[in-house]
């Protein structure tokens, strides 16, 4: 008998018929086996999730089917009955940690809490449990991390903290909602590593939610796949990749951006729009990081970009990328170095004297949410900057509504809010608002790193049509190694604040000579495999 077996599952807004938002969902996961969850934002894949964990928004209504764990129906059950299989019987890794861990609570004391609820153990029992989990999550220094906040551990030691959550009561069923999606390369083949032995050791079933077919071709056994609330196929992962029977699927995966470098452009111009010379940034020297200490985020960075170029830097969390690309912004000050814009060196410039030099460099952030503001609409957002440069009202906006329909959005969305924009159109209004301002240079920090992998392949090809139309230079930030290997004509590689390696993308990517730029490439998932011909690299060669 399956673990958990679901059945025609239709979930419904407020519970209406005809506003099915999971459509007949059919899945089965045997105890040790993986499946994975595939689709696009909106397909109905963390809605799946949550109504088997019993967590749906009460707005959100199963109308038919069956959700069965061990053959008990969860959608019979009653609150006080799913709150006691929560943590026992399954248990769900969340996207985000640092929403779903308390800030204020030690992440110790957050585990311990599953255990005080759910076990009889004494307390010193279940501190020495809670460590031992630490301990099989591969978390350094446990006795100091269980006294540690949230906000003092890196990202992959926070989703190792979840994982640990919830896995501490040894439930047969765990669900992974996209648990790496905004995690580096390294910490990612981590975490999948760590989920793979723990299955094999605790012989759980695992329900692996996400939009990247790379990981799922690391990880899965079983795939099934979803559009908009329905079921498009459901294979094992080796005949999944190598036949697609839908469409969709196979869309799917042509958009996966190769590991494989693109063919280098010639140069546009010898004009360089961007360089730096011995950029460095450091912290420290008393206040948050204590008396005396010192942290040097960046060391001596020196770049160049050409007009029509695209410069990537790729590294791991904490290497310093968006220090560089702040500094370079001057949303930070850099400690020492120059950095050049148009043949002016702004590293030491005030903020006055900033001013008309930022109209030449803009940026374009990860989340188009949090950098738009919710509350006026999006034409005012993309008018704001030339305003400020003295435009006129009515001009800005009839430039607006050019711009979002260089984008790909029709003119009239001028009048709407970022709220009724998916993801991939807020990211089209934010280039937009960087390119009324006229730049030389657009930096993208992580710009298409929490996108669907369909849409993250709009936005680069939007990105790429616009400099070849524009001219622009592009700074492109990234730990994700196939969208540098499509995007990006240069390629820069840091750790630890320093240049490991620089150079031309086939160069460094496709024949790396640092020890740490290749451990890079071979820690990035679905690196073996060709998504667009279906089939692994190997198979290529043979």
């Amino acid at each position: 008998m399956s673990l958990l077996e679901i059945k025609n599952l239709r979930i419904a807004l407020n519970g209406d018929e005809d506003k099915q938002v999971v459509k007949g969902l059919d899945l089965s996961i045997e105890p040790g086996q993986t499946m994975c969850l595939v689709g696009e934002s909106g397909s109905g894949k963390s809605l799946s999730a949550l109504a088997t964990m019993g967590l749906l928004p009460s707005v959100l209504k199963p109308i038919a089917g069956s959700i069965k764990l061990k053959g008990e129906n969860l959608l019979e059950a009653d609150a006080a009955r799913m709150r006691s299989l929560r943590a026992v019987s399954m248990s769900m890794i969340f996207q985000e940690p640092m929403t779903a861990l308390n800030p204020v609570a030690r992440v110790g004391q957050q585990i311990e809490e599953v255990l005080e609820f759910h076990s009889d153990l004494s307390q010193s029992r279940r501190r020495t449990r809670v460590k031992e989990m630490m301990e099989a999550v591969h978390l350094p220094d446990v006795d100091k991390m269980y006294e540690s906040f949230p906000h003092q551990l890196s990202g992959g030691q926070r989703q190792r903290i979840m994982i640990a959550m919830a896995l501490v009561m040894r439930p047969q069923l765990l669900i992974a909602d996209e648990p790496t999606t905004a995690l580096d390369v390294t910490t990612q083949a981590q975490i999948l590593s760590l989920i793979r032995e723990l299955r094999e050791d605790q012989g759980a079933a695992v329900l692996f939610i996400t939009h990247d077919m790379g990981v799922v071709s690391e990880i899965a056994d079983d795939v099934t796949v979803l559009k908009l609330g329905e079921v498009m196929e459901t294979q094992s992962v080796d005949a999944l990749l190598r036949h697609p029977r839908t469409d969709y699927t196979r869309a799917l995966l042509r958009a996966v951006p190769s590991h494989v470098p693109r063919m280098a452009r010639a140069a546009q111009s010898d004009n360089v729009v961007l360089s730096t010379n011995d950029l460095c940034k450091t912290y420290g020297g008393g206040g948050f990081f204590g008396k005396g200490r010192e942290v040097k985020a960046a060391q001596d960075v020196s770049i160049s970009i050409t007009k029509g170029r695209t410069l990537g830097i790729v590294g791991e969390s904490g290497s310093g990328k968006t220090t560089v690309a702040r500094c370079i912004m001057r949303l930070i000050d850099p400690t020492s170095g120059t950095i050049m814009v148009g043949g002016t060196d702004i590293a030491t410039m005030s903020q006055k004297e900033l001013k008309p030099q930022r109209k030449n460099i803009q940026i374009v952030f990860q989340d188009p949410m949090r950098s738009l503001n919710p509350r006026i609409e999006v034409g005012q957002s993309i008018i704001e900057g030339p305003l400020n440069f003295g435009v006129s009202r009515d001009k800005a906006m009839a430039r607006a509504r050019e711009l979002l329909e260089l984008v790909g959005l029709p003119a009239s969305a001028v009048d709407r809010f970022p709220h009724q924009f998916s993801g991939g159109q807020r990211q089209r209004i934010a280039i937009a608002r960087a390119l009324a301002m006229d730049p030389d240079v657009l930096v993208a920090d992580e710009a298409v790193s929490a996108l669907d992998v369909s849409v993250q392949a709009q936005v680069l090809d939007l990105l790429a049509e616009l400099q070849e139309r524009l001219g622009l230079g592009i700074l492109f930030i990234t730990h994700d190694l196939g969208v540098a290997a499509q995007i990006c004509d240069d390629v820069l590689v840091m750790q630890h604040g320093r240049v490991v390696e620089y150079g031309p993308a086939a160069q460094v990517l496709g024949s790396p000579q640092q020890d740490y730029t290749k451990a890079l490439i071979k820690a990035a998932p679905g690196r073996h495999w060709d998504f667009a011909n279906f089939r692994p690299f190997s198979d290529a060669a043979e």
